[in-house]
């Protein structure tokens, strides 16, 4: 077990642009001189362009670590999804400017703890229910050590520089999964494809302290190794397992379990019959709720502004989907005729669906990619079934409604489900193992 002086420290990635505005507030050291105030930086033959200078790499150091904090500008949040936009952004620690792919990366330096107090701020609200920050404070600083001591994990998969994991791409299948260990000159990066994080732009509570206090150096484990604990909004009723997203590989502490009281109470979901019936219905579910109290406590202000998560409805006319489905995949695969499940996950969700077009038919998945092809963001989740409406003589329809369950991956904690817990009374272990089944929580540091 480390020390306080041993708390690790955290590299995160947080944007790859040409260019960088950049806002100094208080005294930072780099290269032994001061700097403060507002700066500008460009990318020019691959090498970090600022103030009539080349550099390989540039590190900017807080003289007052407390006092000091750095913004960047228009830093682009929900990458790939519904909610896409710009913020500024504040952040406290050092800030490391370095090359990739012909772009800048501004990359924030600070310690793990100081990381979480953003992005428990970041991924809920920060006056959300003390036992439910707890719970997300233990999750991500597992999650995150995990990254960081790749070797200690039980099982990760091998991906690099942000491509994707392959393990089919023939003319009739594509499968493969984007995984949130695919970064080579940091730890993780600062959208959803890890952790949400927004430095102090969100501001923080006394109760988000006092959660990472009460947890400090917490984390799950099992079998003498760090779980891969993973999380998503809300599972829609049933927990799918991790090697149906991911890699194929099984963690015993990510199990198929419903998201309620009775966690051995649903149906076999990978038979399409009881999936549809799932799906079509509105069982009752930790993560079930329309309660804007308790809603308030996960979601914020953008991620508000979806309604329907537990169960949801798209609708698609022909030519829409058409062009949609090409433009996504980079296949053109004519008219749609059929979009037919493969293959089912453990919460209902597709891993593998078969796109049958008047050109061409081929199976895509993971989960991932099928909410990538169907729809100009990301899909809520791939938990749904498939209408189609007003067929014509040749057998294509007019429109394709898609009715669904969930929101994300279903992998892991349901943030909105361990929310209501929180509220009913259950505490952080007790909420952690209800997603974690078997694992322990034990103190690192």
């Amino acid at each position: 077990m480390m020390d306080e002086k041993q708390i690790p420290q955290v590299r995160v990635g947080i944007m790859n642009e040409p260019m960088l505005d950049v806002v100094f507030n208080g005294e930072y050291r780099v290269g032994g001189a001061a700097c403060t105030g507002e700066h500008h930086m460009t990318c020019a033959d691959g090498q970090v362009l600022w103030n009539g200078q080349r550099y390989g790499e540039l590190l900017f150091e807080p003289v007052d670590v407390d006092a000091a904090s750095f913004a960047l500008k228009a830093v682009t949040i929900g990458v790939s999804f519904h909610w896409k936009r710009q913020e500024d952004q504040t952040f406290k620690g050092a800030l490391h400017i370095i090359v990739e792919n012909d772009k800048l990366t501004p990359v924030n330096v600070l310690s793990v703890e100081d990381y979480l107090l953003s992005v428990i701020s970041s991924e809920m609200s920060a006056n959300a229910s003390l036992e439910l920050l707890k719970a997300h404070a233990v999750i991500s600083r597992s999650w995150l050590l995990a990254q960081i001591h790749t070797e200690e994990t039980v099982h990760r998969a091998e991906c690099h520089n942000d491509e994707p994991g392959e393990m089919m791409d023939t003319p009739d299948e594509l499968v493969k999964w984007w995984d949130r260990d695919d970064h080579v000159n940091f730890d993780v990066c600062a959208d959803d494809h890890c952790q949400r994080y927004q430095g102090i732009t969100r501001a923080t509570t006394d109760k988000v302290a006092k959660a990472i206090s009460a947890t400090w150096g917490q984390v799950l484990m099992q079998g003498g190794a760090l779980c891969d604990a993973r999380f998503s909004k809300s599972c829609g009723g049933v927990m799918e397992e991790f090697e149906n997203c991911w890699e194929p590989h099984h963690h015993d502490y990510l199990q198929a379990r419903r998201d309620g009281k009775d966690e051995a109470d649903f149906p076999d979901l990978t038979l399409e019959d009881n999936a549809a019936e799932w799906i079509l219905s509105s069982p009752s579910a930790f993560c079930n709720t329309r309660d804007p109290e308790i809603l308030s406590q996960v979601l914020n202000d953008y991620d508000q502004e979806t309604k329907d998560f537990y169960r949801w409805k798209v609708e698609y006319g022909q030519a829409e989907l058409a062009a949609l489905i090409r433009q996504r995949t980079g296949i053109d695969y004519g008219r749609i005729r059929d979009l037919q499940p493969v293959a089912r996950g453990t919460s209902g969700r597709l891993y593998r669906l078969r796109i049958v077009g008047e050109k061409r038919e081929r199976i895509i998945g993971k989960e991932l990619t099928i909410r990538y092809a169907l729809s100009p963001s990301c899909l809520y989740s791939s938990a749904f079934v498939v209408e189609k409406h007003d067929v014509d003589a040749d057998g294509y329809p007019a429109k394709f409604v898609l009715r669904g369950a969930g929101w994300g991956h279903g992998v892991g904690l349901c943030q909105i489900g361990a929310a209501v817990m929180g509220a009913q009374g259950y505490d952080y272990k007790q909420i952690l193992l209800h997603y974690f089944v078997g694992a322990s929580i034990e103190k690192r540091y």
